[in-house]
């Protein structure tokens, strides 16, 4: 149980402080959000890799939580092993693999509007004469010709299933659109709601940790999206710690209540945090 008193600043650390009521019970896993967090595209942030090689030495599972979409698991794998970080492909729970599992459980054939390079997650998924609409983050498809035959569908009563509905993401240069914007145009035109599978929806954070037999109280979530992975993460009991990177914009914090457990300058900062206080 956790009984949120009044924030308090430490230089550069943010802190709302919690009173935790132990019962026996310790932080055993950590969640980590990927792009914005530890890389943006093809580069380190801060001292990352260090950073997670410390976090390992601490004896806590850890879990690669991420709601990218523009491509697999293996071609994330790839980028992030190429920059040098050690991670191994079972330690990556994607919303792509999130989205399958509901693709297969429901026996959809859906119109696929994802990037190129993320189709191999749905290798084998029949798209024939579709019966839902599956959308993630594909900025070469979402044009009007698309977009209208995916309105269409819906009109007639297929689903929409958001990978995610992200605002926006960090690229190396600046910020760009992500999926959400385009998924509430399908929302608003055809007066329904979509199905989200990947953060912030509680069933994602809760099935990523299904493995570790641990509590959402004995995680902590690290990611640079207030929203979608501290409002996410602490709305199932998880901390959250947002980290002042990738897509953080000034006061970003405010906009979620309960505030997030800590806010930090960097992926580092949060690596600290942790050993320091939670461990």
């Amino acid at each position: 149980m956790f009984l949120l008193k009044k924030c308090i600043k430490f230089g550069s650390l943010k802190t709302n402080k919690y009173i935790r009521t132990m019962s026996g019970s310790k932080i055993k896993t950590i969640l980590i959000d990927l792009s914005g967090t530890i890389h943006i595209d093809d580069q380190e942030i801060d001292n990352s890799k260090d950073s997670l090689k410390r976090l390992r030495s601490q004896n806590v599972n850890v879990k690669f939580v991420t709601n990218t979409t523009k491509e697999s698991k293996k071609c994330l794998l790839n980028r992030l092993t190429g920059i040098g970080f050690d991670i191994k492909p079972s330690e990556i729970f994607t919303s792509l693999t999130a989205a399958r599992h509901l693709i297969e459980k429901r026996d959809l054939r859906p119109l696929m509007i994802v990037d190129d390079r993320a189709l191999e997650e749905f290798e084998g998924i029949h798209t024939d004469n579709p019966n839902a609409v599956l959308i993630g983050l594909a900025p070469d498809k979402f044009n009007y010709k698309t977009m209208n035959t995916a309105f269409r569908l819906i009109q007639d009563g297929c689903p929409l299933i958001a990978i995610h509905k992200a605002r926006y993401y960090k690229k190396t240069d600046k910020l760009a659109l992500g999926p959400g914007p385009f998924v509430t145009a399908l929302e608003y035109a055809t007066d329904t709601t979509s199905h989200i599978v990947g953060k912030p929806e509680a069933s994602f954070f809760l099935s990523s940790v299904e493995e570790f037999n641990c509590q959402p109280e004995e995680c902590v979530m690290i990611g640079d999206d207030v929203r979608d992975d501290i409002g996410g993460a602490q709305k199932t009991g998880m901390l959250g710690i947002l980290v002042r990177t990738g897509k953080y914009r000034i006061r970003d914090e405010d906009k979620i209540s309960p505030p997030p457990y800590k806010v930090v300058d960097n992926f580092q900062q949060a690596v600290n945090v942790i050993v320091n206080e939670l461990l």
